[in-house]
């Protein structure tokens, strides 16, 4: 078993508010995302009855809830889901979909809303990356690591890594052509990322964003915020593009060397395999030698093994999984086959679903039915949206029950400091008491100003919560 680490996904969704034509889905465009159908209601207009419930209980659209995440309203009127802290993949992914579970109670609500005012639309979320205009939205990663010296060094070596990822864990992309006409490709943020590493992540959009905010104890950690990878529908592609690098990480923590995988041109690289689904073309190296994403993720997976092998590191049921399944989407590739994978990695999960749609109807790739049913792929809502339909036919795999969802909504991972904070917000809530939470602070805004300060977040106990639980009484 590798060390414990601690992860989680921050998700901005697009939005839009639709008339919904008779005889169409309703999934149409929007300021946040959409396809070309006008739009009756502003995204800010939307967002603001999608948020109208939590800024009335919480005074704010910026709040944290009782599963311990924190929700709110991003730049662009994006909702956002950030999950809490998790020490466990299949937490994890619980606890990402607990995020959309909630986000569709809001959308379900807000809807209601609209109807009752009188206006003619219909609002739909879309767990995905781009909108109809090229604007990107972002899925972000987060990795606790330990603080060293070699950070540069160690997400250096990662580069290559999240370049590539993307023939396994794209979530599929209609790209337009420069010379007009669409075509498939595995990432819709592949495009939109500007630079390997920077702190400016609003300027150059990297890969990796080194802004140095662990929201731990700086002195022992740092945070590896990923900001290049694709927002995921399947479960298993979110376990495996968290997985894959949480393993990653812990050979980099432990010594392992993979710098010969350094790319010559990683932002040029990165368009280059997006658009080309064989995954056999080579990019070059900064050592001269060319290698096709497959061949560089083998090595990471061939490394990955050994670092496990030699280290005598056990791996748990999730990360067997996230292994086999490494495994067999690199061999989808290298075969040209994915049928092994069709069910579990986004991009091919949508291929075939595109596929078959266009062969029935006879479609070329570029007609805005396609394009609308693929958007539909990213819609949350179990009614509008798709996943919900390919998963209870067998078409998209699952991983967590309705029963485990169902509790991540309201109760936080019960092993990380997001149980703390979970349990304060429940308990506030429930006794109408004035709080302030952060990732690290809880407070209670009464004349003691009482405030705990939780710099550890893997401490998923602490006495002076228990203290602070007691003052809410």
């Amino acid at each position: 078993m590798t060390p414990r680490r601690i992860f989680g996904i921050e998700t901005e969704y697009g939005i839009t508010c639709a008339r919904p034509p008779a005889g169409r889905t309703g999934a149409g465009d929007g300021a946040a995302a959409g396809d070309g159908a006008a739009a009756q209601v502003s995204a800010d207009d939307a967002a603001r009855y999608l948020f109208r419930r939590v800024v009335a209980f919480g005074r704010s659209s910026n709040v944290f809830l009782r599963n311990g995440a924190r929700l709110y309203l991003d730049v662009g009127s994006h909702p956002e889901y950030a999950s809490a802290e998790c020490d466990d993949v299949h937490q994890l992914v619980a606890n990402d979909r607990a995020g959309a579970a909630i986000l569709d109670e809001m959308t379900v609500e807000a809807n209601a809303q609209l109807a009752q005012d009188g206006v003619a639309g219909t609002i739909h979320l879309f767990k995905n990356n781009v909108d109809s205009a090229g604007n990107s939205f972002g899925c972000h990663e987060n990795y606790l690591v330990r603080r060293r010296r070699d950070f540069h060094d160690m997400a250096t070596a990662l580069v290559p890594f999240f370049v590539t990822r993307q023939v396994l864990t794209g979530a599929g992309h209609l790209r337009r052509r420069p010379g007009g006409g669409v075509a498939y490709a595995f990432s819709q943020r592949a495009d939109q990322m500007w630079d390997a590493m920077s702190s400016a992540t609003t300027r150059s959009r990297p890969i990796i964003n080194t802004r140095d905010e662990p929201h731990a104890d700086a002195d022992r950690y740092r945070r590896m915020h990923v900001i290049v990878g694709d927002s995921s529908v399947a479960e298993t592609t979110t376990m495996l593009k968290v997985g894959m690098t949480d393993l990653l990480l812990g050979l980099l923590e432990d010594g392992g060397k993979v710098k010969d995988l350094a790319l010559a041109e990683p932002m040029r690289a990165i368009r280059e395999i997006s658009t080309d689904l064989t995954a056999a073309g080579p990019v070059e190296l900064a050592s001269g030698r060319r290698m096709s994403p497959v061949q560089i993720q083998e090595e990471y997976l061939t490394r990955v093994r050994a670092y496990l092998d030699d280290g005598g590191h056990e791996p748990t049921a999730v990360q067997r999984r996230v292994l086999d399944l490494w495994e067999r989407g690199l061999h989808a590739l290298r075969t040209a086959d994915p049928s092994g994978v069709e069910t579990e990695l986004d991009w091919a999960i949508k291929a075939r679903l595109l596929g078959r749609y266009r062969d029935k109807h006879r479609l070329a790739l570029d007609d805005p039915r396609v394009a609308r049913l693929a958007l539909a792929y990213h819609d949350i809502s179990p009614v509008h949206g798709l996943a919900a339909s390919l998963e209870q036919r067998g078409l998209m795999a699952r991983l967590t029950t309705e029963a485990e969802v169902a509790e991540a909504v309201v109760r936080p991972p019960a092993t990380t400091r997001a149980r703390l904070r979970g349990e304060f917000v429940a308990a506030a809530q429930d006794r109408r008491r004035d709080i302030t939470v952060d990732w690290v602070h809880l407070k209670i805004n009464d004349a003691a100003q009482r405030t705990v300060v939780l710099k550890d977040p893997f401490a998923a106990t602490d006495e002076r919560v228990d203290a602070l639980l007691a003052a809410l009484e």
